[in-house]
């Protein structure tokens, strides 16, 4: 900061000295082209006042005319020449005297600026810098625990205070991601510690005393089952974090197709629910990675048929840019859509059923998305249910 403050000083103040510099040398050159005549017109007409008008007018103009002087009554001409040349020595005199008063005064005058000039440039760079220096002291004082913090800085409109209010922003949005990343972190701790407990608890209670046959395939089956279920899970956590480090490679993918596939897989798991899926599937074809979109349908598609109610439906739509999922089932309040995007969280409580899930789907769809440069946006239906929307940009459709 301190060498920053040097350097706009020494601009600062070598600009007004610079200045200051090139206005005396005009000022001196300006008064020396014409001080001479002036100070000779000045001295003449102090002694031709005593002389005949045209005595005078022969004293002031002597090389006026190319024509030989005529002689004029009762001036010699060495009174004549005597007369101009002291005038010439007086005005001489004059011009080096007042030259030299007025290069002191200007010089002295020049160094008063340069010292006022410097003093003023510190004191403006101080103040220039000053937002510079809250916002530096601001970002070595953060850390993990004070991220809520900001600069705030009260200032006019300028770069500097857009400055300011950009690192806030800035602020603001790394305190939305850590605070996401501890909520998914603890969640994720609570979520891998149930199954854990579930299965000692199985372990030590069902396997206590003498177990009988029929025990042992129950203690089994419900090993199995919350170990397949924390399988699921650890693949869950996988697929969102690699989804939340981009795309590796995109290629062509025909949404469509990828939608018409998942819908079948997932017929005899939408029919065993008693779920009508209905389709409106028109061509569309983004750039991307044909997993992971493929990873999109599919959560989508399993939400739409899980979180439903019997005899209820699903529809999925595809159109220009536009992948659209839409269900049947219990009321959503508009207010909780949002946080549904985000993981291990549900739209009711978790009860730890057979083919629950752990509260991962919207949150990777959202994932997925993002990293194809789409945007995925949720509203609740009037009659229950949820429509979810993603909307791919331009930049995601297929290069032609």
């Amino acid at each position: 900061m301190s060498s920053e403050r040097v350097r706009l000083t020494a601009l600062y103040g070598g600009l007004l000295v610079l200045a200051g510099g090139l206005l005396t040398a005009l000022v001196y050159f300006l008064v020396r082209s014409g001080l001479g005549t002036s100070i000779s017109t000045a001295i003449t007409t102090v002694p031709t006042r005593a002389l005949t008008e045209a005595e005078a007018e022969a004293m002031r103009s002597p090389y006026a005319s190319a024509s030989p002087a005529q002689p004029m009554p009762g001036v010699t001409p060495g009174k004549r020449s005597m007369a101009l040349a002291v005038t010439h020595q007086l005005s001489k005199a004059a011009e080096d005297a007042t030259l030299h008063r007025l290069l002191t005064v200007s010089g002295i005058a020049l160094v008063c600026f340069a010292a006022v000039s410097i003093a003023l440039a510190w004191w403006m760079a101080g103040r220039v810098l000053r937002p510079v220096a809250v916002i530096t002291t601001t970002a070595r004082r953060l850390s993990g625990e004070n991220l809520h913090e900001r600069i705030a800085l009260k200032a006019p409109p300028g770069e500097l205070k857009e400055l300011a209010d950009t690192f806030d922003a800035m602020l603001g949005r790394i305190e939305q991601l850590v605070s996401a990343q501890q909520r998914f972190a603890a969640n994720a701790a609570h979520e891998l510690r149930t199954p854990l407990a579930v299965q000692r608890a199985a372990a030590e209670i069902g396997l206590a005393d003498e177990p009988t046959p029929q025990r042992v395939a129950e203690i089994r089956a419900k090993l199995i089952q919350v170990a397949d279920n924390s399988e699921h899970l650890i693949e869950e956590l996988l697929l969102l974090a690699a989804s939340d480090q981009g795309l590796q490679r995109r290629e062509p993918v025909q949404l469509a197709n990828t939608a018409a596939t998942v819908v079948e897989t997932l017929a005899a798991e939408a029919a065993g629910a008693g779920i009508t899926v209905e389709t409106d599937l028109e061509p569309l074809e983004v750039q991307g990675d044909e997993v992971l979109l493929e990873h999109l349908v599919r959560n989508l598609l399993i939400n739409a048929v899980r979180y439903n109610h019997r005899g209820g439906s699903v529809r999925i739509r595809t159109r220009e840019g536009v992948l659209e999922v839409s269900n049947t089932g219990p009321l959503i309040p508009a207010g909780s859509v949002d946080r549904l995007f985000e993981p291990f969280q549900r739209a009711q409580e978790r009860r730890h059923a057979p083919g629950e899930g752990a509260g991962l789907g919207l949150s990777i769809v959202e994932s997925i998305a993002q990293a194809h440069l789409a945007t995925v946006t949720g509203r609740s239906n009037a009659g229950g249910g949820l429509t979810i929307k993603v909307r791919f940009t331009a930049a995601a459709a297929p290069d032609h």
